[in-house]
């Protein structure tokens, strides 16, 4: 069984549970390792993101649950770092203030040109997504989609963190409807930014959770996006996205099975500080 999830939300950020309820159930379930991945503070209100007045407190929170679960829980604090041109903050700033162990680096909304509002590509409402295609692009998906990854890029060439988070998470709400993963142009966006991913030594999360949501058909990424993947040897790992204790090992086993089928035969771990290897096993 994998016994480790490094990516999950309290209510700190957008989750549904205290970091103490997570904690326990992580015991129940047989993992042996946890990180709190709460949504990096943004300079504007919003629901999802921890606010940078309980930043001392998210601190000081996650040292507690070290020290009560030492000897049976490995607990690590990160940030799932927003990225926004020329509105989100330098993520080493953030790393330093949280003093955070690792960092993932994602983007869920999207800044159109010429626009001052954003694109909120993700959350449980399709809708939001398809508005936003109208109203932002005039309904052209490719250039929505191209904003999309091309946002993710610049995240990849300016700013320092270790793990891309969900990286084509754009198709979640498409589904089909707009655009095929396998359509040549699409191809081309994916191969430009796992190119970048590989030049900069990246980890790609393989992450579950659209699925297990019934909010995607697949993994992120999965199909295409994850052939090349193994393709060009970049290191992944296996994350849940929890935002519910129950969910911090939902479909480990369908993934790492789905891996191997892949040609993948390591997993990234994290411990004391460091990035290793280690073996993937199918619990089949």
């Amino acid at each position: 069984m994998l016994k480790f999830n490094l990516h999950q939300h309290s209510l700190f950020s957008d989750g549904k549970a205290e970091p103490e309820a997570f904690a326990s159930k992580a015991v129940q379930l047989g993992l042996t390792t946890i990180g709190f991945s709460e949504h990096s503070p943004l300079p504007f209100d919003n629901s999802f993101s921890l606010k940078e007045e309980r930043v001392n407190d998210y601190i000081e929170t996650i040292d507690a649950l070290k020290e009560e679960y030492k000897g049976r829980l490995f607990i690590y604090r990160a940030l799932e770092m927003d990225f926004i041109p020329d509105m989100s903050t330098d993520f080493s700033y953030w790393k330093n203030r949280c003093q955070t162990d690792y960092l993932i680096g994602s983007v869920h909304l999207v800044k159109p040109e010429g626009h001052d509002e954003l694109w909120f590509t993700d959350g449980p409402d399709f809708r939001i997504y398809d508005e936003g295609i109208q109203k932002y692009f005039d309904g052209d998906i490719k250039k929505a989609v191209k904003t999309f990854y091309h946002q993710t890029n610049q995240m990849i060439e300016t700013q320092d963190f270790d793990i891309v988070g969900h990286v084509d998470k754009i198709k979640m709400h498409n589904r089909g409807r707009f655009f095929s993963e396998d359509e040549k142009w699409y191809q081309n966006l994916i191969d430009e930014t796992l190119e970048l991913i590989k030049q900069k030594g990246l980890i790609v999360e393989v992450n579950t959770r659209g699925l297990y949501k019934k909010r995607s058909d697949s993994l992120f990424p999965d199909g295409n996006a994850l052939q090349k993947v193994k393709q060009l040897n970049i290191p992944v790992l296996i994350s849940s996205d929890a935002h519910q204790p129950d969910e911090m090992n939902q479909l480990f086993t369908y993934t790492q099975q789905r891996l191997l089928d892949f040609g993948f035969r390591e997993l990234m771990f994290f411990e004391n500080g460091k990035w290793l290897v280690q073996e993937l096993k199918t619990d089949l």
